[in-house]
């Protein structure tokens, strides 16, 4: 948190440096919950002159393509806005995978699996393995979803029966593994099990219930180290790329080459569209194929676009484009359905900017088609996307209202209850029985920055919306210190302080502090003041008809810490609002980042709502903030004759 894109501020200006503008005095306008095709930046296709539907006529307009049975197949689809439901690992979780078993595996940073039996509504715990002495760095599910590994920073793969819960094999590599990933088809005798190295080109293909010795060891099908491999059952056939960007296909067996008995599968490269990432200088941060085969979808972080391509011609077919100077533009300009307040615009944006130096986080993000192979579903800064790649709209956006980051989804379709087959007679029938065998409740998983948690979006609202708690489940134990936190006994509001008064060189403002509805804000600003930590930091934003913010020993708003060093969590309870003008609130970078900045709200701001620890109030010196309000300020809300906290006294 120590560089300018992680800035704990309530509001930050654009990408261009331009003033965004300040956010009104009130709610940010409403989004609609019906149509959203202009949601975010629209999708673009690669060359202006393909897809034509014929008509040569310079006036002729082009025929808009449609979808047959759009809304059945989005019917299929999780349609609530928010999550319903989530679930905890001790640590923070990287990867969410749901099998063809109905079977959903979670990972974790600290090497923990878990599995997850899929019921006909949410998830049933089964089985927890601590896989590996560190972070898990990969994983695969085979094409029959019935096994399932990891690699780690420890050199070592792990496999997985998926539908027994049990832990198979463990394979010691002897280096430092890259991507994994299943290469062996349905019903195949023998479980191949292919692991790139990470710091060279060298692909290795091993038995995945056999030893730790490599059936064969592959060098020349790239020449950089290879980061990401994808397995197509229906063609027997490998897509990876390297982490300079190109891609390569091959089939995993001997001559380990190019398949020429692919009906329709280009023969030259020259004549695709492959070297796209290494024109564009940006790597594939994931590569995922359609169920069918026919495509496979690719984001890339550094110019953060979704590419989609049909997987025989090599062709790109759709290129979105989610660029932060592409979103940008759009807030500013007013034409999204769905419009962020500049303050919460501003929080997401310098989000995207810490997530983009993590590499952790970088290498979990991607993107993944329904069962249909009609819809690509990948977060975004706005939400989870979902998008129409043959009419080219966005079709819906899950969880935009969420303030929570998602990185990594995976998406389930099927029908849990379901056993056996289904003859053409009994689907035919009016059984009433059957009808709700067949019933499915699909599902979207999703981990999210920094969080420990991974989440559920289905057809269904949670049944408690405005109880958060009741939608985070606490499967796990409190650790030391939450327990130590839990167990405590309520400090005296008399030795927190109720009163404080900010001198600064303006004049002194009185406040007014809440203890009792927020302790450890209250205790962190009583102990930086009693410290001297405040003296001498300036006002560095200040936004008329907004706020003024302070707090920062650095004058930027990129600095800053509590005073127990680490940051602390939001303390938001119904009994305080941001419903009145000097409201004084914790500056922050997203849920549980509250630091030393604070501001002083001079107008009601109800967006900040559950957003920002309110953790007192103005009662006094209100004549000061105005006076602090007018000043002038530069492009960045800075004061051109900046104010000082001179000293902080606390009663």
């Amino acid at each position: 948190m120590s560089d300018s894109t992680t800035a704990k501020r309530p509001r930050s200006p654009s990408p261009n440096g331009d003033d965004a503008g300040s956010p009104p005095p009130g709610p940010p306008p409403p989004g609609t919950d019906g149509e959203e095709d202009d949601f975010g930046p629209m999708p673009e296709l690669p060359e202006a002159g393909g897809g034509g539907n014929g008509g040569a006529g310079g006036g002729a307009r082009k025929k808009r393509k449609v979808l047959p049975h759009e809304q059945l197949y989005l019917a299929h689809l999780p349609s609530a806005d928010r999550y319903y439901k989530s679930f905890m690992h001790r640590d923070v979780v990287n990867f969410v995978t749901a099998t063809k078993t109905d079977y959903l595996i979670t990972t974790s940073g600290d090497g923990h699996l878990k599995l997850w039996k899929k019921m006909e509504q949410g998830i049933e715990f089964r089985k927890h393995y601590r896989a590996h002495m560190g972070p898990i760095t990969g994983v695969s599910a085979s094409a029959d979803g019935a096994l399932y590994a990891t690699v780690g920073d420890d050199g070592g793969a792990k496999v997985f029966d998926v539908v027994n819960f049990d832990m198979i094999n463990m394979l010691k590599l002897g280096y430092t593994p890259g991507a994994v990933c299943w290469v062996h088809g349905r019903g195949k005798a023998q479980s191949l099990l292919a692991i790139s190295e990470k710091d060279t080109n060298t692909i290795r293909i091993y038995d995945g219930r056999g030893d730790s010795t490599p059936l064969h060891t592959l060098s020349s099908v790239h020449s950089k180290p290879v980061h990401l491999m994808s397995y197509s059952d229906r063609f027997d056939l490998v897509i990876s790329s390297d982490t300079s960007g190109m891609v390569e296909y091959w089939r995993p067996s001997e001559p380990w080459d190019k398949p020429d008995d692919v009906p329709g599968l280009w023969e030259f490269k020259s004549s695709t569209d492959l070297y796209e990432f290494r024109k564009s200088k940006a790597p594939p941060t994931s590569l995922t194929l359609s169920p069918d085969s026919t495509h496979f979808v690719a984001f890339s972080i550094a110019d953060r676009a979704i590419r989609v391509f049909n997987l025989l011609t090599g062709k790109l077919t759709r290129k979105y484009d989610e660029s932060l100077e592409a979103i940008s533009e759009m807030q500013q300009a007013g034409t999204a359905v769905y419009q962020l307040d500049d303050m919460e615009f501003g929080r997401r944006l310098a989000l995207e900017s810490e997530i983009a130096k993590s590499d952790a986080a970088v290498s979990t993000m991607n993107a993944v088609f329904d069962e249909s192979g009609n819809f690509v579903i990948y977060p975004t800064l706005l939400g989870i996307k979902v998008v129409n790649i043959v009419t080219n709209k966005v079709a819906r956006v899950l969880g935009k209202d969420e303030t929570i980051r998602f990185l990594n989804v995976s998406l389930y379709q099927g029908a849990p209850a379901k056993k056996g087959l289904t003859t053409i007679a009994m689907a035919a029938s009016a059984n009433p029985l059957l009808q709700e065998k067949e019933a499915r409740d699909p599902t979207l998983f999703c981990t999210a920055y920094k969080r420990q948690r991974f989440y559920l979006f289905s057809r269904t609202e949670s049944d408690s919306e405005n109880k958060a708690a009741d939608r985070d489940v606490f499967n796990e134990k409190p650790t030391r210190e939450e327990q130590t936190i839990a167990a405590a006994p309520v400090r005296a509001v008399r030795a927190l302080g109720t009163q404080a008064i900010l001198h600064t060189t303006k004049g002194d403002i009185h406040l007014r502090l809440f203890p009792e509805y927020a302790p450890k804000a209250v205790e962190n600003f009583v102990g930086h003041a009693k410290s001297g930590y405040y003296e001498g930091i300036i006002f560095h934003r200040v936004i008329r008809k907004f706020m003024l913010q302070t707090g920062d020993p650095l004058g930027d708003g990129t600095g800053g810490e509590s005073i127990w060093g680490h940051e602390f969590e939001d303390e938001f309870t119904p009994e305080l609002k941001h419903d009145r003008p000097y409201t004084l609130s914790m500056a922050n970078a997203g849920p549980k980042t509250n630091g030393s900045q604070f501001f002083i709200t001079t107008v009601p701001t109800p967006w900040l709502d559950n957003r920002h620890t309110i953790f007192g109030r103005a009662v006094s010196g209100l004549d000061v903030v105005h006076d602090i309000e007018e000043l002038r300020v530069d492009k960045n809300d800075k004061p051109l004759d900046p104010i000082k906290i001179t000293s902080v006294s606390v009663e």
